[in-house]
């Protein structure tokens, strides 16, 4: 599924956005837009966390999962509050078309099947750890900029992007043709959805 959707990924991972976010160019009205959207995506990722949870069919990884939403529901939550209030934001915000898409397609997926809360979730995660792990550069001196980096890198987050890949494969391994193909519509979907927030970023 990653192989298929390789230039949708690869145009993700370099957007404009992404440059401009490295080189701590980026505008700050683009910024706010973007984290206000993106705050709205955290009930929708949270639920489907707790999908993941109650669908898994082994205790490691439920309890991987769990200690994962834990983390979501915490320190990456408390980062939108304190950013949007640092930038100025007027508060909740209409969603934008991908958006919406992107909680539809999570409340989709939570309630279809395990290996289809890990195809979105892998994507969620992966994508951003592919953009945050850019080698040869140095993180930007706006602080905004850099924690947002710095929640999608580093040693445990790349064993958490492994471990959903790693579970995402053993999901997936036996399901029927119907099945299997459901998994991928959501993940190349997912893929879709993610270049089209970059782009939604800038209005």
């Amino acid at each position: 599924m990653r192989e298929v959707t390789a230039p949708v990924w690869r145009a993700a991972v370099e957007h404009r956005f992404v440059d401009e976010l490295w080189s701590g160019e980026l505008d700050r009205e683009v910024l706010t837009r973007y984290l206000a959207q993106d705050h709205q995506f955290v009930d929708a990722f949270l639920a489907l966390l707790g999908a993941a949870v109650a669908g898994a069919d082994r205790p490691g990884p439920r309890v991987r999962l769990a200690r994962q939403l834990g983390l979501v529901a915490g320190p990456e939550n408390d980062f939108f509050d304190r950013s949007l209030d640092a930038l100025g934001s007027d508060g909740p915000v209409e969603p934008l078309g991908p958006t919406t898409a992107f909680v539809e397609l999570m409340h989709d997926a939570a309630g279809a099947g395990y290996a289809d809360a890990l195809a979105v979730l892998v994507v969620a995660e992966w994508l951003y750890l592919d953009w945050a792990s850019r080698t040869g550069t140095t993180l930007p001196d706006d602080p905004i900029h850099a924690e947002w980096i710095e929640l999608h890198r580093g040693r445990e987050f790349a064993e958490w992007v492994e471990f959903l890949r790693d579970e995402l494969d053993r999901a997936a391994d036996g399901l029927d043709r119907d099945r299997a193909g459901q998994v991928a519509t959501r993940f190349v979907r997912a893929v879709d959805l993610e270049l089209a927030f970059f782009d939604a970023a800038y209005g």
